[in-house]
């Protein structure tokens, strides 16, 4: 049951936008917050539909009149109406943008879900004014803290989590999650395999196969090249924890204009199947846009599903993996602390003679350096107050160090 269920405003009039990518359970949350619904209002004033058959607003519009028609004859006074896969019509937003200012939603709660970030958030953005008590929502993968949720409850009834992310807090809840850090290192090692994609759980192959026909499909969609998106993504591969910069991967593609890459990358990302950080200068805490990026996938699971698809090995998988584990799951604490839906904002990393992994680019800069051997040595710069040492079974206090599976346990997020 994902949080965000209780979190949606079902007092009219509410326009909620829930965002997030394909097979991670939007339907099925929307259809759990129905089956809530069912047992406290009248049935005929819930309805749902899912958009992706429709060709644009007029026939989306149909569809919305028909069902006014239905609930007026019934004499239902007010609607929960759930539009699933909002983006697919053309200019869905002008049927909906129509009906508000006609009235036609005023005792109503609209919930629409879309699985590409920047589309949607550009095109509400045309609803000024129109979204009443509505919001925003982003519905991710499962975390690990979750994924513990389902595999094992009576372990994760014992783990606490963390309040705020400050060195003090991580070390204070780590120390009670350690009790179980051979049970969690388990439950990490299966989380590499499965990742948090529901459909993962239950069958692995289908959900790889589903995931990848829907990256290819949005590409398609998006009027670019499946066949660009996967050189570039291979390109990705093979560079994993290293910055990159676009004329790099410009150079070993067959369109060589770093702009097409930049293109297709912020496409990916706003399709939350991977996040940017930027190098952040830490002496002056600013933001260096022109200079190399490092690039995350989103989950474990797409770790082999571009591995399959562009036919390469990741070298150093397992360390690639726990930084991007790393840096998502920081990603989502920020989100979830400052209530956006852009993924990888106020996020980055600092590289110079050393290197730190991620930087949270908060108040005060909070650095976080990943060492996946079992033995290394630790470097803090001068300038980050806060730094954290994320290992892979080694705990310290100073500095701080904690292992990955405990540091993801307690992050709930």
């Amino acid at each position: 049951m994902p949080n965000i269920l209780n979190e949606i405003n079902l007092s009219p009039f509410a326009l909620h936008i829930i965002l997030g990518p394909r097979q991670v359970g939007k339907t099925t949350a929307i259809k759990l917050l129905i089956k809530k619904l069912i047992e406290k209002e009248e049935a005929r004033s819930i309805f749902y539909f899912n958009c992706e058959e429709l060709k644009d607003y007029k026939e989306l519009i149909d569809v919305l009149e028909t069902y006014i028609e239905f609930r007026n004859k019934n004499g239902i006074k007010k609607s929960f109406i759930f539009l699933d896969e909002i983006t697919s019509p053309d200019e869905w937003y002008r049927g909906i943008k129509s009906m508000i200012d006609k009235g036609k939603f005023a005792k109503d709660v609209l919930i629409l879900t879309g699985s590409s970030s920047i589309s949607i958030k550009r095109q509400a953005e045309l609803f000024p004014g129109r979204r009443g008590k509505g919001k925003d929502f982003i519905l991710l993968p499962l975390s690990f803290r979750d994924f513990i949720k389902i595999m094992k409850p009576e372990i994760y009834e014992k783990i606490p989590s963390i309040k705020e992310l400050n060195a003090k807090e991580l070390l204070e809840k780590s120390v009670h999650a350690l009790l179980f850090k051979k049970e969690l290192n388990i439950l990490l090692e299966k989380y590499f395999y499965y990742g948090g994609f529901p459909l993962s759980l239950e069958n692995r192959e289908e959900a790889k196969r589903t995931y990848l026909s829907w990256i290819k499909t949005e590409v398609l969609k998006s009027e670019r090249s499946d066949s660009i998106a996967r050189e570039i993504i291979k390109s990705l591969l093979e560079k994993l924890q290293t910055p990159v910069s676009w004329e790099g991967i410009a150079k070993e593609i067959e369109i060589k204009s770093p702009k097409t890459v930049s293109a297709y990358l912020h496409l990916l990302r706003s399709m939350f199947s991977l996040i940017l950080l930027y190098h952040i200068d830490i002496s002056k805490k600013t933001i260096k846009f022109g200079k190399n990026k490092k690039i995350h996938f989103i989950d474990p699971l797409l770790f082999d599903v571009f591995e399959n698809w562009c036919m390469v090995r990741i070298k150093n998988k397992e360390s690639a993996i726990a930084e991007s584990l790393v840096a998502t799951h920081l990603a989502r604490y920020l989100t979830k602390k400052y209530n956006t839906t852009l993924l990888d904002e106020n996020l980055g990393y600092w590289k110079n003679s050393s290197e730190v992994d991620v930087i949270l680019n908060e108040k005060v800069l909070k650095g976080f350096e990943i060492k996946w051997a079992e033995k290394f040595i630790i470097k803090q710069p001068k300038n980050l107050k806060e730094f954290v040492v994320i290992s892979k079974n080694k705990f310290s206090k100073k500095p701080p160090t904690i292992p990955l599976s405990v540091f993801l346990s307690i992050l709930d997020v």
